[in-house]
């Protein structure tokens, strides 16, 4: 269970950030695109960050240690 608690302690990090992001662009003609390049930027970075996370936790190939040679440790 440890390892969720990363997880949303950095999406709670990431969704602050959208929220200054979003009541802190200055208004004028492209205030919503800023916004939303601030937001999709937000949330791109947060989901590889997650997904990398999360593949270094639980990997899909378990790696395995190769007994040819006779080497012992």
């Amino acid at each position: 269970m440890a390892s969720v608690i990363p997880v949303i302690f950095i999406l709670a990090i990431v969704l602050g950030l959208m929220a200054c992001g979003y009541l802190f662009v200055p208004k004028g003609p492209q205030q919503t695109t800023i916004r939303t390049a601030i937001m999709l930027t937000l949330a791109s970075c947060y989901l590889m960050w997650m997904v990398t996370y999360m593949a270094q936790l639980h990997p899909l190939i378990t790696p395995y240690r190769s007994t040819k040679g006779g080497e012992s440790l």
